[in-house]
């Protein structure tokens, strides 16, 4: 009797197909197909109805059957689970393929549209997109996680930052210090936690020197040869005054103020690097200036 339907179970390499004739009867079982021998066999079948579970790769081989005259229907897998066999003979690819035969009979069975090429071929764009957009969701969500645990360190910081503040308006030398241009509370309460009144430098070259504020030197044969800042001291402190050159250099377009005028020049002389350095010694000076003096310490016009 003539193959009516055929239930195909796809898989990437090995196919299993299930026929049944008129009767109902399987007349077509062959568990184990290779991709290579698949269409040959298909295409050696009278025209009949063959019947897989909706996939990419379902529509391409829907489209080469139905060049042989074969009526081919798809349908959603979770259709199928229903007619598939249980118990001791548990789940296999030839009992795939026999569900598939048995759904696709069914009279009121819902079928997946074939696509053409393409359709698949858009889609694909679609699906391309939208993994990208997973990923970019995937990965906000994983920062943003981060971020959410690193906002107690920032909670903390600015209770710190808030003590720091309060410290700085009780205190006069700090107050005093926070005149110059790129001190702030800070590094003006760092400045007297560290040094105190700065009297164990002799003269405030000695107190940036000490920073690491000033060239190294390379001297030989009566040449005197500077190079890059010693880095030497404390680099707390010393990246305070950085951050604080930094900011007054930035701040300096467009003002007419000595300090200003000053730092605008050097960075256009030396560059922009080399001027924060020389404003950070310049600051570092006037702070151990104003420790060491006092209420002598007058600030520059």
């Amino acid at each position: 009797m003539a193959i009516l339907y055929v239930g195909i179970d796809l898989a990437k390499n090995v196919f299993a197909l299930h026929g049944v004739d008129e009767a109902g009867k399987p007349a077509l079982v062959r568990p184990s197909v290779p991709r290579a021998k698949l269409l040959e066999l298909v295409a050696a079948l009278p025209p009949c109805v063959i019947g897989m579970e909706a996939c990419s790769g379902a529509h391409h081989w829907a489209r080469l059957f139905l060049q042989f005259g074969h009526t081919v229907h798809l349908m959603a897998p979770k259709f199928v689970i229903p007619y598939r066999l249980s118990g001791r003979r548990g789940k296999n690819d030839a009992a795939d393929a026999a569900a598939i035969c048995e759904a696709v009979q069914r009279p009121n069975m819902r079928f997946v549209p074939i696509k053409v090429l393409a359709q698949q071929a858009q889609l694909s764009v679609h699906r391309v997109r939208q993994g990208f957009i997973e990923q970019r969701t995937g990965t906000i969500n994983r920062i943003r996680g981060l971020l959410s645990e690193l906002h107690h360190l920032d909670e903390r910081i600015a209770a710190y930052d808030r003590h720091i503040a309060q410290i700085a308006r009780e205190d006069a030398r700090a107050r005093q210090l926070m005149r110059l241009s790129g001190i702030g509370e800070t590094t003006a309460t760092a400045l007297l936690a560290m040094v105190g009144n700065g009297h164990e430098f002799k003269c405030g070259r000695q107190f940036a020197a000490w920073l690491g504020l000033v060239p190294g030197q390379y001297s030989s044969g009566g040449k005197s040869r500077l190079g890059h800042i010693t880095k030497a001291g404390d680099p707390y402190l010393r990246s305070l005054l950085i951050l604080g050159a930094r900011a007054v250099l930035n701040s300096a377009k467009g003002k007419t103020d000595s300090v200003s005028l000053w730092a605008t020049t050097l960075a256009e002389r030396r560059g922009y690097w080399k001027a924060i350095v020389g404003i950070a010694a310049k600051n570092a000076r006037m702070c151990w200036a104003m420790l060491s003096r006092g209420e002598q310490f007058a600030m520059p016009a």
